[in-house]
């Protein structure tokens, strides 16, 4: 069936060939054999949350949502193995009825895990890596619609954690989770400049630690999250819709809509929010200190700096927003992760800070970001695969100790480029394909 697709922000749009909603690893497969047969290109997509044009395709898209079981659960050991279609809000639910728990996770759950890994997506703890280092096996479709089975011990696991969906369709994976716990979450204002002058030991000091700053201000809100034997004490239902849904979303948008309507507001109207940052507290299962639900409509970049290089990046970001005058409102986000070794990671062999800019819907983003990459680019910056940025293999590939490695593993599992598009040819060529596909 044909139809468009539209990412969360509503800026990626597409109108495929045909949409599919596979039930089964078999319904995958033949999908993929019929695309192929007929010489046209695959993408699979998820919830929609990268504001890239990564899912983007004029052919046949596979929309995994029917696919989205736990398959099974061994509470001794912690893996679990579960569909690639399963949102990271279901499948907490589910792993807390196991008595498990993701040991790292980030502010946005209704993602699939699959498109999760698949972009680089992270938490945040200086002794954490990101999401695709909890993942052990893969299974995925490859590009002659074959079933592969990638595990441990082999090199195509680490290409296959984050592949951009350029590898195949994942269709099941095995987690790497750990036992229930509990977190107190801890949000409180402080002065910016204080934040990034101990921005190490606040950063080792808490097991999950962030922060981020409102434009035109000196305000950090810093959110630290520390393991606790307390019992959770959950919100009441009332308490929670007036923080989560009155005030991080009603009274957001009023603000950012008054900043796109008023342009020269933005500078007050920041001041002011700044002003309304207040220190909460709570104690809560894990997964439900993580997220947050987000109603109002956005754009982002996002970029991956060694960790050292954070805080310099972050002041030149909020001089350049002075300096420029740059209309915007939208916060500016920092956090830290640990290393892992996914050929393609954002964090790949090296302890990263996260640095994430946005823009509200309707309003000019483009020369802002332009110029935080830029930034960002002095550094030897990494962008987050699921957010904007500019980009291609030419810049890219240095960055990258194993880009090289990927290639080849692309080459063993989709030799012919049935997952290609755009934004594939853009920063992964292949160098062995057909004519482009979108």
């Amino acid at each position: 069936m044909a139809g468009e697709w539209r990412n969360w922000a509503g800026d990626q749009v597409c109108r495929p060939v045909a949409i599919e909603h596979p039930a089964s690893v078999e319904d995958v497969v033949e999908a993929v054999r019929r695309a192929r047969e007929k010489g046209l290109p695959v993408r699979a997509a998820g919830a929609g949350h990268s504001f890239t044009e990564a899912a983007l395709t004029e052919g046949v898209m596979l929309d995994l949502g029917r696919m989205a079981r736990v398959i099974e659960g061994d509470r001794a050991s912690g893996r679990v193995r579960v569909e690639a279609g399963i949102t990271l809000e279901v499948l907490n639910r589910r792993l807390d009825d196991l008595g498990l728990a993701m040991e790292n996770l980030g502010d946005i759950d209704v993602q699939t895990v699959a498109g999760a890994i698949s972009t680089g997506t992270h938490g945040t703890g200086a002794g954490l890596p990101n999401i695709s280092a909890q993942v052990e096996a893969i299974e995925l479709v490859d590009g002659d619609g074959e079933v592969r089975e990638l595990d441990g011990g082999d090199d195509l696991l680490r290409a296959a954690r984050v592949s951009l969906g350029a590898l195949g369709v994942i269709t099941a994976l095995t987690l790497r989770t750990v036992p229930a716990f509990t977190l107190r979450r801890v949000d409180e204002p402080r002065p910016l400049a204080d934040v990034l002058e101990s921005i190490d030991a606040l950063a080792d000091a808490s097991d999950h630690f962030e922060f981020f700053t409102l434009p035109h201000t000196q305000t950090a809100l810093v959110i630290e999250r520390n393991r606790t034997d307390e019992p959770p004490q959950p919100r009441g239902r009332a308490a929670a819709w007036v923080n989560d849904v009155l005030l991080e979303n009603h009274a957001l948008a009023v603000l950012a809509r008054t900043g796109r309507r008023f342009r020269g507001a933005n500078p007050a109207l920041a001041r002011f929010a700044a002003r309304l940052l207040s220190r909460t507290e709570r104690v809560v299962r894990s997964h439900e200190a993580f997220a947050s639900e987000r109603r109002v409509r956005f754009t982002e970049m996002e970029y991956a700096l060694p960790r050292e290089h954070g805080p310099e990046a972050l002041r030149r970001v909020v001089e350049l927003i002075r300096e420029r005058r740059i209309e915007v409102f939208f916060p500016i986000e920092f956090r830290v992760v640990a290393a892992d070794d996914a050929m393609l990671s954002p964090a790949h062999e090296r302890p990263t800070a996260y640095i994430a800019v946005h823009q509200f819907e309707g309003m000019e983003w483009r020369p802002y970001f332009e110029a935080v990459e830029a930034i960002m680019r002095d550094y030897d910056g990494r962008p987050h695969w699921g957010k904007r940025h500019f980009q291609t293999a030419d810049s890219l590939a240095a960055l990258y100790p194993r880009w090289e490695d990927f290639q080849r593993a692309r080459e063993a599992l989709d030799p012919a480029g049935t997952f290609r598009n755009e934004y594939t040819d853009r920063i992964l060529p292949q160098r062995k394909a057909a004519p482009s596909p979108r």
